[in-house]
């Protein structure tokens, strides 16, 4: 089958590195793509969020099915789009995308279907966010309810960092939640619509700085599987979180179909939702797509048609993506930095290096992005997959970037304990 890919950062890079290894795949496409994709597929330079651009390039080229990569697509409506012409996609409607297009949307979903979730409080202006403070104390979590790249939530200790939050935010939508104490871990789910199996687990770190200090941000690496969401407890998130709300959808008459990715927080009662991502996660995807068996290409497709059946297969393997980043980011990333030595790093048994903010300079490959490289290893071990991701971190020669060095370090403990 010909695909499309939309997107042009390190987890489309991931996709398109693993799509490509699927016997079913044919031409692979990716708009706009980045050098790292143009290694595994055809980059188009066009809008991944204008439908009309997306639909004329699928027709173009006769493609058969559309995986899309990021969440601003879909909360625009390019699957929708595609879907009105024929075109099977991986992806949700606009409205299905709602799950993380809008926190409030989804933690009014969890009330009403008895989903396990934090306590929470809907406000539309700064009045009412320091009122619900007053009703939650602190620590607690304060959301915008639209999209923010992973970095919309902020985790306030004190009042004084709640008040900062919602001052940062201004009048606006946005939801004052209960602070959960456990420890959060990520599941990824394959949902047609009727039909949601587990696909993987795995561990992030959102904070810029080693020990989980500093502000959030996309996320400067993760491990796959996550041990800590053992069998049981992802079985109980499936029974009592995923498969409810991809019922309660099919119920409104928004079915969802793509990956759902919920972030969930390990408490002593059991895993409660934190908030759902309709794609997959970044760097979780990079982490993941390594530990894939069987065509992907065809795994996707069965979603999209509506017919999975199959459970998805992992190795029984470990895997670990330590992001590189630019120098000043989460806020101004410096751009422009050179890079070399990614064929070295790679020389690293079981290592691949994904590319999430780069681009081809003058004189090679130079960064333009916040996150600029996803080095991702697998091993037998997670103690192994840590020790190759960071001896090929190493090799890297990018004197604007910085990394963590603890990637994994709760785990770390864990194994040596």
């Amino acid at each position: 089958m010909d695909i499309l890919l939309l997107g042009s950062g390190g987890r489309e890079d991931a996709l398109a590195w693993r799509l490509r290894q699927s016997p079913s795949c044919g031409q692979l496409m990716a708009a706009p793509g980045n050098p790292g994709i143009a290694r595994w597929a055809e980059c188009v330079k066009i809008d991944p969020a204008d439908p009309a651009a997306v639909v004329s390039l699928a027709k173009e080229h006769a493609i058969d099915l559309v995986v899309v990569g990021p969440e601003a697509p879909l909360v625009a409506g390019v699957a929708d789009a595609l879907r009105a012409q024929g075109i099977a996609v991986f992806g949700p409607s606009a409205a299905a995308a709602q799950l993380e297009g809008s926190k409030g949307f989804t933690k009014d979903l969890c009330r009403a279907n008895g989903i396990p979730t934090a306590d929470y409080s809907r406000v539309d202006t700064m009045q009412d966010a320091l009122a619900a403070i007053d009703d939650f104390g602190t620590p607690v979590v304060i959301k915008a309810d639209g999209l923010a790249a992973g970095k919309g939530v902020t985790v306030a200790m004190t009042r004084a960092e709640a008040e900062t939050a919602i001052a940062a935010a201004g009048d606006g939508p946005m939801v004052v939640e209960e602070f959960l104490t456990g420890e959060e871990a990520s599941l990824f789910a394959l949902v047609d619509g009727d039909t949601a199996m587990f696909l993987a687990s795995a561990q992030d770190h959102k904070r810029v700085g080693e020990g989980d200090t500093g502000p959030n941000t996309g996320g400067m690496g993760a491990y796959a599987p996550a041990p800590i969401l053992t069998e049981e407890l992802a079985a109980r998130a499936m029974d009592e979180i995923v498969r409810p709300t991809a019922q309660a959808m099919v119920e409104q008459g928004t079915p969802f179909n793509g990956v759902l990715y919920a972030g969930l927080m390990l408490i002593d009662e059991g895993p409660k939702l934190i908030e759902y991502n309709v794609r997959f996660g970044d760097p979780e995807c990079e982490a993941i797509m390594p530990l894939i068996e069987g065509d992907f290409a065809e795994l996707l497709m069965s979603v999209a048609a509506g017919k999975l059946s199959e459970p998805p297969r992992l190795a029984d393997k470990h895997s670990m993506t330590v992001v590189v980043a630019a120098h000043g980011y989460p806020g101004a990333p410096t751009s422009g930095g050179a890079i070399r030595e990614i064929e070295a790093a790679e020389q690293v048994e079981g290592v691949t290096v994904f590319h999430a903010g780069t681009a081809r300079g003058e004189h090679g490959l130079i960064a333009c992005g916040g996150r600029v490289l996803a080095v991702t290893a697998v091993a037998d071990s997670f103690a192994n997959a840590r020790a190759r991701a960071y001896r090929a971190v190493d090799q890297i020669d990018f004197a604007d970037g910085f990394h963590r060095r603890d990637i994994g370090w709760r785990e770390l403990k864990r194994t040596i304990a």
